[in-house]
Formats: C-alpha cells, sequence, structure tokens
C-alpha cells in the first residue's frame, strides 16, 4: 500500500531531554492511522513536527513522496488537543477568517461553511461568539475548521474530547466518512475503545521510543493467546475441572449468561486446535459459549508499555 506520509529516523531533543528517539512510522494513503502512546510519550512533539510548528534535529518527514516543504501545511488539517479559537469572535466569522489562511476564497469558504453547519446541525451559530458555546460546540466549530480546505492528511489529537456519547458518535462517522472519501487520516487518543473502531494501522511510542507498529489485526493476532472462553453445562463439576485441567491450562472466569454454567478460560497449546477443544467439552457436557480471547487495543497498550 502506497503510504502519504513517511517520518523517517526523526529525532528531537530539548535539552538534556530525548522527545523523540529515532521514530520511522509510514502511514498508508486513505487509513486511520493511531499514534498512540502514554502521556509524554513523545506524540505531540511528532505531531509537531509534521505540522512544521518545531523541527526535528535529525530525520525527515515526506508527504507523498516529497520531503516536507513550507507550503505543505495547506495540505494538512490539524486538530490539536488544545484548542485555539477566538473567543470574542463570531462563529462565521471566524471560520472565514480560518478559511482563507488555509487558502480558500471567501466564497469557496462560505458555501463549504454552509454545508457543514447543515451537516452537524449548527446553522443557528453564525452570529454565535465563542464564548457563549459550551465546550463541546466549540469543539464542532474547530472541527469545520479543521477539515473545510478539504486536506490530504488530516490529524486529530483527542478529537472526542468534551463530547457526550451522541456528538462523539457524529464526529467518529464524520472522520470515517472523510476516510473513505480519500482522505489520511492520523488519529492520537487515550480512548482505547475509538481505536478499535477506527484504526487500520497503529504505531506506540513509549518514552521517546517506537515500541509497536504495523496493521492492528496483524498486532492483535501477534499477542493473542490461543485462548478461549467457555460455557459448559455439566454433571459433578469438580470432576469436569479435574478431567479438562488434565489437558488444558485452565482458569476460573466470570461472565453474564442466561445458564447456570460452568464458566473457563481454557488456554490450548500449539499443537491443539480449537476444533480438537469444542468437540472434547462437547464429550464432557452441552457447550453453551465458545469465544475465542482476542487481545483488545487497550491490553496490548498495557501490556507493551509495561514490558517496555
Amino acid at each position: 500500500m502506497e503510504n502519504l506520509l513517511v517520518a523517517k529516523n526523526v529525532t528531537k531533543n530539548y535539552g538534556d531531554f530525548k522527545a523523540l528517539n529515532n521514530i520511522t512510522i509510514e502511514v498508508p494513503k486513505g487509513s486511520v492511522f493511531g499514534l498512540l502512546g502514554p502521556n509524554g510519550a513523545g506524540k505531540t512533539t511528532l505531531i509537531r513536527i509534521i505540522n512544521q510548528i518545531t523541527m526535528p534535529d535529525s530525520g525527515t518527514i515526506y508527504l507523498d513522496g516529497q520531503a516536507l516543504q513550507p507550503n505543505d501545511i495547506m495540505h494538512i488539517g490539524y486538530l490539536p488537543e488544545e484548542r485555539g479559537l477566538y473567543k470574542s469572535m463570531k462563529v462565521g466569522e471566524q471560520c472565514l477568517y480560518l478559511a482563507q489562511l488555509k487558502g480558500l476564497s471567501k466564497a469557496q469558504a462560505k458555501e463549504r461553511l454552509i454545508y457543514w453547519f447543515k451537516r452537524l446541525g449548527i446553522e443557528g451559530w453564525w452570529n454565535k461568539k465563542v464564548q457563549e458555546l459550551s465546550k463541546g460546540m466549540a469543539q464542532k466549530i474547530q472541527f469545520v475548521v479543521t477539515v473545510l480546505h478539504q486536506p490530504k492528511l488530516l490529524i486529530f489529537d483527542e478529537p472526542f474530547s468534551g463530547f457526550d456519547p451522541i456528538n462523539a458518535n457524529l464526529i467518529k462517522d464524520e472522520i470515517l466518512r472523510l476516510r473513505d472519501e480519500g482522505a489520511t487520516i492520523i488519529f492520537s487518543t487515550h480512548r482505547m475503545e475509538s481505536v478499535e473502531e477506527m484504526c487500520d494501522h497503529i504505531a506506540l511510542i513509549h518514552e521517546s521510543n517506537k515500541v509497536l507498529d504495523g496493521k492492528l489485526i496483524d498486532i492483535k493476532r501477534a499477542y493473542k493467546s490461543n485462548s478461549y472462553e467457555i460455557g459448559l453445562i455439566a454433571s459433578n463439576s469438580e470432576n469436569i475441572r479435574s478431567l479438562i485441567s488434565e489437558k488444558f491450562e485452565i482458569y476460573p472466569i466470570s461472565f453474564k449468561s442466561i445458564h447456570n454454567e460452568l464458566q473457563y478460560k481454557i488456554k490450548i497449546s500449539e499443537k491443539d486446535s480449537a476444533n480438537d477443544l469444542v468437540n472434547y467439552l462437547t464429550s464432557l457436557g452441552q457447550l453453551t459459549h465458545f469465544s475465542e480471547v482476542i487481545p483488545s487495543a487497550n491490553d496490548i497498550f498495557i501490556e507493551t508499555v509495561k514490558n517496555n
């Protein structure tokens, strides 16, 4: 898959503090790329370098195959974690001003703003001052300003901050729609459930170093433990537990169910298959629940950070 953005061997120091240590990432075109890491890991420093707010000490950023140039900022839309709207300006006036800074004519900007205001149900906000808006309302305005010039690359840093669940879901759907229409998106968040829903690829930065990188589905495969959650209706539960534990690693668990069954997590060896486990369990009783344990993005995040 062709990459829209490549950060190659990027290093950044602030005095004696190394904010980024030889970081390389590749962001495929038309993807949502999750840039993850604990607070202070170096994510925001990398985002600021991509936006040319600061420069790397070494390394290069490539956009669409070419080394990043000052005018490439016109091809990037950036929604920072710290919001930056002028509180005393009217919403419509401010949006027109910011859109023109990104190269749109006043007529183009107004046409696109009318479209986005209608799409997000905020037509009545044009003459409101930003200081009259709630945090979530202001966040919608900043989202519109970020995407209005239809950039190749969109960077969202904690885009759901301040939103209630309904509006967070609305913005999530808009981000995915923009991806489907051809935009490439870098998405930085601490909400791992959003990573699960949205990201095709992820990179995890910890203490200035990249410690994980790749397709999310491939990373999940690499972290899975050949474990299964099972529910089994059988008589003589102690005897059943003893029989299963002779063949497999077994751990008691609890999950919601309409049955009064034995509930276990069972780990099988590399030589065994899921079919082998199913066949064995059905020989012991009625199998009511069988589910492979797939590591979540949150599980992977925590395990990788702890191990590093």
